[in-house]
């Protein structure tokens, strides 16, 4: 069985998307499931860190620049290309990329099914698009089938009644290492593994929060590992309100070198307002480090923690986090039981091995319900929908001009609404 994925990447965005990716796809190899990657960069020359894992793995991983195909048509006629030499029995998005989505119809016609994964939280603003477009639209830009990595994501799409493709939900598996991090021995490490960002992340308020709870929390140290958009602003932060305190920004880590940081570590904090799984937390959780998360949080740590058993539940991030770091502190009996629970609990339901038998049994599924196959016809001329006002960011059209302008104007509205929520939290 052959299956290709999609993706895309950029030097400030790679996520945990495709930090599951590059270990998910080798584990499909090693199961005698023959996967290849195809990656869309916004770099030219550099090799960015997916694709060189991807590669160091064995994976074959063929990218094209952005810069390149800037329009969803040249894209979607890449990918057509890319597939009519060696086609898949399965193609599989990994992200919201259109064009991915739309090159869906002449793989389906061609039997070949598609599966879409929905890696982001409901309040993320490509999400009306996905579902509405590809999920609860005309038949044929529906995918196969849409695979959830949450249950609070399963249950939204479920709720909406979906009528003509397979819903199923198999969350982004995580390993699970012989070594787990220490009991603490007089010092407190909290970590943040995770890309920086204020969108559902909210990191400048994790950051102060961190800073604060080291101020207040004697014996109390914390680490930032990831970066992204907001990295000059965490960094301002912790030179004004976090100088001389225990508080640093390791900045991005390898996959592959993730796990030597964390065993050091003690907690791991998620305190996001919504997410589509949350697989900072996980990595944590798997490591033996102790959650904390928001009660209110749409998706992510309600998910994952079971207050007082499995983790800690907070309820804001300022007093109620700080009173829990202080338990964490002073208990480490508490803490003991908290994290050798955590890793139970993620070793049970979201191991890695699990999660790719799952992925196995429907793909295996997959291939078998296909009765007949054609050849993959790339057309003369893309007859793609109109660009859902959600995707338009990512949707740019050569046939359509105005819509560059949509685009530019959704940046723009993205921007002075990072530079307000900036002004609020200062």
């Amino acid at each position: 069985m052959k299956v290709t994925f999609c993706t895309r990447e950029s030097d400030n965005l790679s996520g945990g998307q495709n930090t599951w990716l590059c270990r998910f796809v080798p584990e499909l190899n090693r199961r005698g499931i023959e996967s290849r990657v195809l990656c869309f960069t916004l770099s030219r020359e550099k090799e960015l860190p997916t694709v060189r894992s991807l590669r160091q793995a064995g994976i074959d991983c063929t990218t094209s620049s952005d810069e390149k195909k800037k329009y969803t048509e040249q894209r979607v006629q890449w990918i057509l290309e890319q597939l009519a030499e060696d086609p898949p029995d399965v193609f599989v998005s990994n992200m919201v990329i259109p064009a991915a989505y739309y090159a869906g119809r002449w793989l389906r016609e061609a039997g070949i099914p598609t599966v879409g994964i929905c890696l982001v939280g409901v309040d993320h603003f490509l999400y009306p698009g996905l579902l509405e477009q590809f999920v609860f639209g005309k038949a044929a830009d529906q995918v196969s089938v849409f695979v959830c990595v949450s249950k609070y994501l399963e249950q939204d799409v479920l709720e909406r009644r979906p009528k003509g493709i397979l819903v199923r939900r198999i969350p982004c598996g995580v390993p699970i290492p012989e070594d787990a991090a220490r009991k603490p021995n007089g010092r407190l490490r909290l970590a943040y593994a995770g890309r920086l960002a204020e969108e559902a992340k909210r990191i400048s308020e994790l950051t102060r929060a961190f800073c604060r709870a080291v101020r207040e929390v004697p014996g109390t140290e914390a680490v930032i590992y990831g970066d992204g958009e907001e990295r000059a602003a965490v960094e301002h932060i912790l030179r004004v309100e976090g100088e001389g305190l225990p508080v640093h920004l390791a900045g991005p880590v390898e996959n592959d070198q993730i796990s030597k940081h964390l065993l050091k570590c003690h907690a791991v904090v998620l305190l996001s307002d919504w997410e589509g799984l949350g697989l900072g937390l996980l990595e944590g959780m798997a490591y033996g480090l102790v959650p904390i998360g928001l009660h209110h949080a749409r998706g992510g740590a309600p998910e994952l923690i079971n207050d007082g058993v499995t983790g800690v539940l907070v309820d804001d991030r300022g007093d109620g986090f700080v009173a829990a770091v202080r338990r964490l502190r002073e208990n480490p009996a508490l803490w003991e039981r908290l994290a050798r629970s955590a890793r139970a609990h993620v070793k049970t339901e979201y191991s890695e091995e699990r999660c790719a038998t799952r992925w196995q049994e429907l793909l295996l599924g997959l291939v078998n319900s296909c009765t007949s196959r054609k050849p993959l016809r790339i057309p003369r001329r893309l007859d793609l929908p109109p660009v859902h006002p959600a995707l338009a960011v990512m949707d740019d059209r050569v046939s359509r001009p105005h819509q560059r302008l949509i685009r530019r104007a959704r940046l723009f509205v993205s921007r002075v609404m990072r530079h307000s929520r900036r002004k609020v939290a200062s």
